[in-house]
């Protein structure tokens, strides 16, 4: 009786094992797949009809991708594809674009198949898209038909992050891309486009400590890099391997997030002033990135919120950091009150970037202001305060006034 038992448990297993690894053969459109590192992706992928296998049911995961191949996955991947066949522009990613790729899109590729050519080179109509907006340099590639290298697919997804989200802060990423020992065999301007796809959490290193400078990408590689891409939750966390108090993510427009690297201890501090400053008008005001807008009221705020990049509704003032060329600003748009209900606001950052000089400031922000506001003559000027230049660009038509901050030199 023991003995039936003790079979009737094991004929049991065995026909678990056997049905879970069936389940798992059927997620597998192709033989040469199973247990690949990138199967889930793939699998998700070539559902979505980004990249086809082979007639022989074979995918070929880690075959090299030509150039051509990826520009089309590229332009793929942010389509959706329907129960009928054909594809659409993914409607978050027509809201990404900026003012002047949407029209592109809207007018030249309105009615786009996102199907090869039938006539002349297959890829073409994808080279073409990608190059319309931005994506792609084209000038770049000889011979759209080589196989992609490393260097090649960063420079692809640095161009693509500039027409869809933000760059990193460039400083933070050329530091983490510093730790690969390999990143000087790359140029110049491959090194800017590696540390922007590290950065981004999009590309990664091996665990020898290089980057792979040269390599070729694989099919396999290439679908999970452009998942990353167009998909934000499947990023690899980034964190800075510098734990300096210079460093600091801030939030960015679309509810993200980026490390901002300030030049120095005033700029960082500086990001403190603006936060309280933004308190001091209440709920009319945001801060994104290093830049605080003040609105005149919510109705204003709730425009400028809802407008596009191409629509002209702007707030009325906003105090911003330029880290990058080590810049303070002021920016006024001189409206009816307009002095009157930003007057603590300004008043608190100037008070901290000019200190005991902060009085002369404001003397000369204030003559200058009213007089624009007044509509009377006055011309753009450069002004010295203390350790200071003040750039004061006029815009009289528009009655707005910038002051551009930095130290002398």
């Amino acid at each position: 009786m023991r003995r039936f038992t003790f079979f009737a448990i094991l004929i049991a297993l065995i026909s678990t094992g056997s049905s879970a690894y069936a389940q798992s053969a059927s997620k597998s459109p192709f033989t040469d797949i199973r247990g690949h590192w990138a199967e889930n992706t793939i699998v998700e992928m070539v559902s979505r009809g980004i990249l086809d296998g082979y007639p022989d049911g074979t995918f070929r995961p880690d075959a090299p991708v030509k150039v051509d191949q990826f520009i089309k996955m590229l332009i793929l991947s942010y389509t959706d594809l329907h129960q009928n066949g054909e594809r659409s522009w993914n409607s978050s990613f027509l809201q990404s674009l900026s003012a002047e790729n949407q029209t592109i899109v809207k007018q030249d590729y309105r009615y786009f198949d996102f199907k090869p050519a039938t006539t002349g080179y297959w890829a073409k109509p994808f080279i073409d898209v990608a190059s319309d907006l931005h994506f792609l340099n084209r000038s770049r590639y000889s011979d759209f038909q080589n196989d992609m290298t490393r260097e090649n697919v960063a420079e692809v997804i640095y161009y693509t992050l500039q027409e869809t989200e933000f760059l990193e802060d460039s400083q933070f990423s050329r530091q983490l891309a510093e730790a690969y020992g390999d990143l000087m065999s790359a140029s110049e301007r491959e090194q800017k486009f590696i540390a922007e796809a590290l950065v981004k959490g999009i590309m990664q290193g091996y665990p020898n400590g290089y980057f792979g400078v040269g390599d070729k990408v694989t099919r396999a590689q290439s679908l999970v890099l452009l998942n990353r891409l167009t998909d934000k939750k499947t990023r690899i966390a980034v964190k800075s391997a510098d734990n300096s108090d210079l460093q600091l993510s801030v939030p960015t427009v679309g509810g993200g997030t980026r490390v901002i690297v300030f030049p120095d201890r005033r700029m960082r501090d500086a990001y403190e002033v603006l936060k309280q400053a933004g308190a001091l008008r209440g709920s009319n005001h945001d801060l994104l990135d290093t830049r605080l807008r003040l609105f005149k009221d919510q109705k204003e705020k709730d425009a400028v919120l809802a407008a596009s990049v191409s629509d002209k509704v702007q707030e009325e003032t906003a105090l911003w950091l330029d880290p990058q060329y080590n810049t303070y600003g002021i920016t006024i748009r001189l409206r009816e009150g307009t002095l009157a209900r930003n007057q603590e606001a300004i008043e608190a950052f100037a008070n901290y970037l000019f200190g005991y000089n902060s009085a002369t400031f404001r003397e000369r922000f204030n003559d200058i202001c009213g007089k624009v506001a007044s509509g009377s003559k006055v011309a753009s000027q450069q002004l010295e305060i203390a350790d200071d230049k003040v750039d004061v660009l006029v815009d009289l038509t528009a009655k707005t006034v910038i002051f551009s901050i930095s130290k002398k030199s």
